[in-house]
């Protein structure tokens, strides 16, 4: 599980923990050997990744909400953290739709809130590497067929996109205002990932877990946004990089030394981290391939009425190539293949969830070694 045991030890504070990405990298961080205290507000699904993997448990869990900045200054004065990962959001297009306030508060104040903690108790004595999580849906897109580069505008048409086109504004004036200086303990990067799939995201409205309760249940998979093209990735892709981006913060001052070649200052900026062209597929080709794993049927419910969602959106990963010599271990098919194994096997009883989602990291970092990136050593 490698990354150089740069977490090993290590205090990280992890917000979203309570959420899908969050519980994997929860899970990550602990198998590193980090020292994790997880803030967010309760579990947003039953079920949940969180409570099936008894994280509770396993870390230090405070409940709160980032839009409180007493609670999240709070947080920190408990996690005194070496390394922090904001991933609390409101994830969902279409709730964004029906819950708009809501969304910019928490996704855009709420990441505020989490930077000005960080500011409020920067110390020299201890550095801090901050990693904060955004989307591939912060970019103004405009349809076109190239991928989107970290220079594009930031924007957004649905109020959850354009939450997050926000938040990344919030995230580089942090940057540019407060810890910019080369003698600041803190150092910030934003991480802008694709469509992330993966066993245990028990959401709505969104279209793995919509195939999986229909599959369960004996129903046809309702599609209503079929040829929507997205760069589809395993969650454990997106993770690797933000873990990655994090040492690379971190190296030459609380990090084990890892294999970087660029001054520690280049990485405090943001980063893509998406699928290889590949795995950029419509929704129908996505529910086609999860069929051929878990046998079934779907039907196109697409409605000429509903809210607005962007048709095609790709990523280019360019920079964490050359600059973190990340890039993609899991090609399509095998993102499909874990995904759709995960939620079969949770279905039986007997099934340890805990062991099943580490025989996941773990195969996804053989990967990863096998086709020689540095991060897996």
């Amino acid at each position: 599980m490698s990354f150089a045991d740069t977490y090993r030890g290590k205090r990280v504070l992890l917000t979203g923990h309570t959420g899908f990405k969050g519980a994997w990298l929860a899970e990550w961080l602990l198998a590193l050997g980090a020292e994790v205290t997880g803030f967010a507000l309760p579990a947003p699904t039953q079920p949940s990744l969180f409570e099936q993997l008894g994280l509770a448990s396993r870390l230090r869990h405070i409940e709160g909400d980032v839009r409180d900045l007493s609670a999240v200054r709070a947080a920190f004065a408990a996690a005194r953290p070496d390394f922090v990962f904001h991933l609390a959001a409101q994830p969902l297009v279409r709730l964004s739709y029906d819950q708009p306030t809501e969304t910019f508060a928490t996704n855009v104040m709420g990441t505020a809130n989490v930077l000005e903690a960080v500011r409020l108790a920067a110390d020299p004595a201890r550095p801090c590497a901050v990693v904060a999580v955004t989307t591939d849906k912060c970019y103004e897109n405009r349809e076109w067929v190239h991928s989107y580069r970290e220079e594009d505008a930031m924007g957004g048409y649905d109020p959850y996109s354009a939450s997050k086109g926000a938040a990344e504004l919030v995230i580089a004036s942090y940057r540019r205002s407060y810890f910019s200086a080369p003698a600041s303990p803190v150092r910030l990067a934003s991480a802008r990932a694709g469509n992330v799939i993966g066993g245990g995201d028990w959401a709505l409205d969104r279209i793995v877990p919509d195939c999986i309760r229909a599959l369960a249940q004996g129903d046809s998979i309702p599609v209503r946004n079929k040829v929507a093209t997205r760069p589809w990735q395993h969650v454990l892709e997106p993770l690797s990089g933000y873990l990655w981006l994090g040492a690379a913060l971190a190296q030459d001052r609380n990090g084990a030394a890892v294999p970087l070649h660029f001054p520690p200052a280049t990485y405090a900026s943001a980063f893509n981290f998406g699928p290889a062209l590949t795995s950029n597929k419509t929704v129908a080709e996505l529910v086609q391939e999860i069929l051929k794993h878990w046998p079934g049927r779907w039907d196109d419910k697409s409605d000429p009425k509903a809210p607005h969602e962007a048709k095609l959106l790709n990523l280019a990963t360019d920079k964490a190539h050359h600059l973190l010599g990340w890039s993609p271990a899991w090609p399509f098919a095998a993102t499909i293949d874990r995904t759709v194994s995960w939620y079969r096997l949770a279905a039986a009883p007997a099934t340890d969830l805990h062991a099943l989602t580490i025989g996941q990291i773990t195969a996804y970092t053989e990967s990863a070694r096998a086709a020689g990136l540095a991060w897996a050593g």
